[in-house]
């Protein structure tokens, strides 16, 4: 199995996962980012060790670069070690693809959740409901109130398209 496939594997579940804890809870375990990383390091070290090395402190600047907007709270946390993580596991020119596509990703969730507030209709959940339904009325409520982003939404979709659309050697 190639060190592509694996990182395949592993991060796109985990990217999955990461998205839909985002919604519900606003959270992203730190276990995903670093299973996610370690999924990345090994993918890059099956290139050599120097493009593994060049991509770990491509992740490490991008973490670097996104802290002080996590500090404003532009940015989770969680969102930007989720971030960090798939740098490191990919190459620079695909970091830069990454980025790019999260941007955009995030730019449509933006503008759902601007166009939400005022297509989402006031949503109740009496006597439990399923959970599809709960988290549906708890967003609702914070779309209208102007919550912030479950930004790992766009990463999980950055993430997914950058490492589908990957050469597979």
């Amino acid at each position: 199995m190639s060190g592509l496939l694996i990182f395949q594997v592993v991060a796109i579940p985990l990217l999955c996962f990461a998205a839909a804890r985002d919604v519900a809870t606003r959270l992203i375990p730190d276990t995903v980012s670093i299973v996610i990383l370690i999924a990345g390091l090994v993918a890059r070290l099956a290139e050599g060790w120097a493009e593994a090395g060049v991509s770990l402190l491509v992740g490490c600047a991008l973490f670097a670069a996104l802290l002080p907007l996590a500090a404003r709270g532009a940015l989770g946390g969680g969102d930007v070690k989720l971030i960090s993580a798939m740098a490191a596991g990919l190459a620079p020119a695909d970091t830069w693809t990454f980025i790019v596509a999260t941007v955009f990703a995030g730019g449509v969730l933006g503008l759902a959740y601007i166009l939400g507030r005022y297509v989402v209709p006031q949503t109740r959940v009496v006597g439990g409901g399923t959970l599809l339904r709960r988290v549906m009325a708890v967003e609702a409520w914070r779309v209208r109130r102007r919550g912030p982003l479950p930004y790992a939404v766009a990463i999980a979709v950055g993430g997914i398209l950058v490492l589908l659309s990957l050469p597979r050697a």
